[in-house]
């Protein structure tokens, strides 16, 4: 399965961003607000500049305590940000994911962003694909 196909089966392929001199709490409440564990660093919604995760900001609370959310969001974000394509494969991705111990990717196109998924997206699109993969085999077996 490919990545486009993905993007394609999300029920909504919105992408929250904050710019980078955003505080962190105004995005912690974009995270909150739309139930979502990442947003992505951008000045135009396109231009990839990183990404934040709930996972950065309850590092750095962990670490230095709430004034943390008073920072700008560039100041917690990951700026090496390792992206995907439309047509790259799912079990790819997934390994990307897994061995990178992350759970979003940005979907880049001719140098825009134009999706992200999380490893939720590509397992439930695998385990969709393993589901009809199945019901297939039964019914060569049953011979229907």
């Amino acid at each position: 399965m490919l990545v486009q196909q993905i993007l394609s089966s999300k029920a909504s392929g919105e992408m929250f961003w904050v710019k980078p001199g955003d505080r962190v709490s105004d995005a912690a409440k974009i995270m909150s607000d739309n139930r979502i564990g990442t947003v992505i660093v951008s000045e135009d919604g396109k231009a990839l500049l990183g990404i934040l995760s709930e996972r950065d900001i309850v590092r750095q609370i962990g670490k230095g305590g709430a004034n943390c959310l008073d920072d700008q969001v560039d100041s917690l974000m990951t700026s090496k940000i390792i992206t995907c394509t439309p047509v790259d494969q799912s079990d790819v991705v997934l390994e990307m994911m897994t061995n990178g111990r992350f759970r979003h990717l940005p979907v880049m196109k001719d140098g825009a962003m134009i999706g992200l998924i999380s490893i939720g997206d590509v397992v439930k699109a695998r385990l969709s694909q393993l589901a009809m993969e199945n019901n297939a085999l039964e019914g060569m077996i049953a011979g229907h």
